[in-house]
């Protein structure tokens, strides 16, 4: 008789500390094991609300969050491949599962009984004698019940049922016909002079992805690596124009991989989702649960950075485009795809300084010591690399992380490189979370994904300025998740509020303009020498070169996520039109008609952003002004770094974020600390 194999997921993993076993995963693996966990979950909260005993936090609160464990393994798992390392069947068989896992989700949050249970010990709160934590996480469950229909009556519950299914479906559909869309698209040019001003190393890249695809010439993408180095040197005007307009009209065409119907739909399918709960707004619906709490806090964030940048982002326009003037003749007219290139140049001329001048200092291995070795003199931390942990792809590195008294705090895996089956973009994610259980702190398993500049056959992975700023970006949300001290995995790590959740990641990013920090790994990657003084004064003075146009930008994005999700009733226009519309309060150079933002705006539209992506501003806010604090006391400052990280870094969502960062900054934060780091206001 044939021996059954035992799924893999519902295996004890005897591997160091328990990571994936990759290897012995197969597709085929994936839907018996969450269709498994499905079905064990249900008998899990059976046994909590068939439970005769009167409610208490353990059998009820503390049961619920352990529930569901073998199916938080296998989807976590098949989930973050879906986006570093996916393939067709995994994405037919995605559209099987979301169906069953959306189902899954809304029946728990519509389960009358178990509500019930929770409902008895939130209204009797105050006579539990609960820890902060413990609060919090029954806080946290009855709120997502009440959020997810627990408290509507039977109609309205199946109405709700319905739209919950259909917004899972599209947010999955509208991430697929992006991935595709970017990876369909490709600019062949035959003549070496078509490439003429493009860095060696990108036009090397170009001709090698030609040849790969069994072509001659240079080949470009969509992929940051390719379409950045066009925009920002390709002195042929055409191309830039071309990439330019493929880039920013993606999904936007009426062919089989448009998404503008897809955003019509959500759009109106979360507004009737708010109103279903008894909310005026999706908006509204959502910013309960961030540090804004109203749509009016947000439009006042933004009204007072528009204030703020306006002017100087519309003079910073002008300087651009007199220089182009002076290279192109006074009939010539700036133009977005123009933005990149002439404003490198002007940078280039004012302070000598330009991505390709940098490149050389910032070798990859070079990178990831210095970034390593920065956690290191905050946090006392070290990264070991090891070979005893298996990967999902050759490219993926893997290290041991282990805190200042030698013990071993989490596994962190790095992904740096494009390729085929790798949505775009750069994100932290995780295989697993941090909670403590018996005694016993089961550590997290972070992954961070790049898509950073690739070497070639004669060079290392050189990575522009910009890129070592995303590094240092997703490094302190792995940062949030490896660091985390809290007892529940719901509340662990990067598990707070939206507008919180950047905090960390863009507290990193200060570093890139610090002679301290980059003089510890920026040594020119074939005569070993340390970047110059001279050279990191240039990128100091460069700094804040255009940041009124970056913030105007930002603030574009924010505010179309606001226009969006801030409305009363359903949407049955034009999305473009919509858009443009929405734009012109924020709009700096003329219209380009074929862009579209929304079409393929992953964050609103399948990243969980939606009325919130006005949170990276709340965050720079936030994060400057904490920064000030290392600028006032030293940035590698023990006494502060240890401060940011037990009250910001280990507590997770345990704690409402304001308190948090009070605790720790000793005031609330408001905008002066980062108006004077970019030179809008001076101290």
């Amino acid at each position: 008789m044939e021996k059954i194999e035992k799924n893999p997921f519902e295996k004890e993993w005897n591997s160091l500390h328990q990571t994936i076993p990759f290897s012995s995963i197969h597709t085929k693996d994936y839907e018996p094991a969450i269709v498994k966990g499905i079905t064990l979950q249900k008998k899990e909260i059976d046994a909590i609300t068939k439970n005769p005993a009167a409610p208490t936090f353990e059998n009820t609160i503390v049961a619920y969050e352990k529930s569901g464990r073998l199916l938080d393994k296998a989807s976590s798992v098949f989930f973050t491949l879906m986006g570093a390392e996916t393939n067709d069947e995994m994405q037919e068989l995605a559209q099987k599962l979301m169906p069953l896992l959306t189902e899954h989700a809304t029946n728990i949050g519509l389960n009358k009984l178990l509500f019930e249970r929770i409902k008895t010990l939130y209204h009797k709160r105050q006579e539990l004698s609960l820890t902060q934590e413990e609060s919090k996480l029954l806080e946290n469950s009855y709120d997502s019940f009440a959020r997810n229909g627990a408290l509507l009556e039977e109609a309205k519950q199946t109405r709700y049922r319905e739209i919950k299914q259909k917004l899972s479906q599209l947010s999955l559909d509208f991430s697929e016909k992006n991935l595709k869309e970017t990876n369909r698209y490709e600019l062949l040019l035959k003549l070496k002079k078509e490439v003429k001003g493009l860095p060696d190393d990108s036009i090397e890249k170009a001709a090698a992805k030609a040849k790969e695809r069994g072509k001659v010439g240079f080949l470009f993408t969509l992929d940051a690596p390719s379409f950045l180095p066009v925009m920002t040197y390709a002195q042929n005007r055409e191309l830039r124009k071309a990439l330019y307009l493929a880039y920013t009209s993606q999904c936007a065409h009426q062919d089989e991989w448009s998404t503008l119907a897809i955003v019509k739909e959500m759009v109106s399918l979360r507004c009737e989702l708010a109103q279903l709960l008894g909310y005026n707004t999706y908006a509204d619906y959502v910013l309960t649960h961030r540090m804004a709490k109203k749509a009016e806090k947000v439009y006042q964030l933004l009204e007072d950075l528009i204030k703020a940048y306006q002017p100087t982002a519309q003079k910073e326009v002008k300087e651009v485009e007199k220089w182009a003037k002076q290279q192109e003749g006074d009939d010539f007219q700036l133009r977005a795809w123009d933005w990149a290139y002439y404003s490198n140049q002007l940078k280039d001329a004012t302070f000598h300084i330009n991505s390709e001048m940098l490149r050389p200092y910032f070798e990859l291995e070079q990178v990831k010591k210095g970034v390593f070795g920065l956690a290191t003199k905050l946090y006392g931390i070290r990264f070991e690399k090891t070979k005893a942990i298996e990967v999902y792809h050759p490219d993926v590195e893997v290290f041991e992380v282990i805190d200042e008294k030698n013990n071993y705090l989490g596994v962190l895996y790095t992904d740096f490189h494009p390729r085929a089956g790798k949505n775009s973009g750069a994100w932290m994610t995780e295989f697993k979370g941090q909670w403590k259980e018996d005694g016993r702190d089961s550590r997290p398993h972070i992954l961070l994904v790049m898509n950073f500049t690739t070497p070639t056959p004669s060079k290392p992975a050189l990575l522009t300025f910009g890129e070592v700023t995303t590094f240092l970006h997703e490094f302190g949300h792995a940062l949030h998740g490896l660091l985390s001290d809290v007892t529940y995995e719901s509340l662990s790590g990067t598990n707070v509020y939206r507008d919180f959740v950047e905090l960390p990641s863009q507290f990193m990013e200060n570093y890139a303009v610090e002679k301290e920090f980059l003089s510890t790994f920026a040594f020119h990657y074939q005569t070993h020498e340390v970047i110059s003084d001279e050279l990191i004064q240039r990128i100091i003075d460069s700094s804040n070169f255009n940041v009124g146009y970056a913030c105007l930008r930002q603030i574009s994005f924010g505010w179309m996520d606001m226009a969006w999700h801030n409305r009363e009733t359903a949407f049955d226009g034009d999305v473009i039109a919509y858009e443009k519309e929405i734009q012109k309060k924020t709009q700096l150079l003329p219209d380009t008609p074929e862009s579209c933002m929304s079409s393929h705006f992953s964050h609103l539209f399948a990243g969980g952003y939606a009325a919130g992506y006005y949170g990276y501003k709340w965050a720079e806010v936030l994060d400057a002004d904490a920064f000030s604090l290392f600028k006032e006391k030293g940035i590698f400052n023990a006494e502060v770094a240890n401060a940011f990280r037990k009250e910001v870094l280990s507590k997770g969502g345990t704690e409402d974020p304001m308190v948090l960062y009070k605790r720790f900054r000793g005031q609330e934060p408001t905008i002066n600390a980062l108006l004077k780091r970019n030179g809008i206001l001076n101290d």
